[in-house]
């Protein structure tokens, strides 16, 4: 297969998902709810999607353009959580009734901000890493094994650094390290159970595409940025 087409059909619209999920999550994390008996954000039933739009951005179009996309979501999540800040603190209209609704909900506190934007980036980026770096070692075989190591890395770098920046000395240490490791578990087994969607999609992207980059030359420096197109 080429590795470098003229036109690349489904990049773009995968990117638009990768964002369009950072940012849902950015406003719903602060949603507690109960899975099997314990207290996580709602973000745990869908946030490793963007691990799994990671792993088929990496799988198929290489480290490079993967490392574009995840800067352009960090970007674009920095650039959003600027602006919902901005929106929480200016004063309301006389008539409007639901100012302390949205302070509640969009004036995080900085910590917390900066918490998981760190955590994405270094998250991501290991998942990225492993993944480039298991397919070359694999020479190709056995998907399954890169998507769920690469996640088992990632989810626990970026579900730790989140919880230790944005929480430590907040709640107790023991509650602490119990959500951690049944948010990584559970963002694990979402990746999991999505398996063979994840292997439906790859295989579909790289005929469509005519795309299958193996990363034997690539820089991984992941502080370079060069837009995703």
């Amino acid at each position: 297969m080429s590795t470098e087409p003229r036109q690349l059909k489904f990049f773009g619209f995968i990117v638009c998902l990768y964002v369009a999920l950072q940012l849902i999550s950015d406003v719903t994390a602060g949603k507690i709810t109960a899975v099997f008996g314990f207290p996580v954000s709602v973000t745990v039933l869908y946030f490793p999607m963007t691990y799994i739009f990671a792993d088929i951005l990496t799988e198929v179009y290489g480290y490079a353009r993967a490392r574009s996309a995840l800067w352009t979501v960090l970007i674009c999540s920095v650039l959003a959580g600027i602006i919902y800040q901005i929106a929480a603190v200016l004063p309301p209209a006389p008539a409007f009734d639901a100012d302390q609704a949205y302070k509640r909900v969009l004036g995080q506190v900085p910590r917390v901000l900066l918490g998981g934007w760190i955590a994405v980036f270094a998250g991501e980026i290991l998942n990225d890493f492993v993944l480039a770096k298991l397919k070359v070692f694999s020479k190709g075989r056995r998907l399954w094994v890169r998507t769920i190591s690469s996640t088992i890395v990632g989810q626990f770098v970026n579900t730790a650094l989140f919880y230790v920046i944005a929480l430590y000395a907040v709640i107790p240490t023991g509650l602490l390290i119990q959500s951690v490791l049944s948010g990584w578990l559970l963002k694990v087994a979402v990746e999991v159970v999505m398996t063979p969607v994840t292997y439906a999609v790859v295989g579909a992207l790289k005929r469509i595409e005519g795309i299958d980059v193996y990363d034997t030359q690539t820089n991984f420096n992941p502080l370079i940025f060069r837009p995703p197109w």
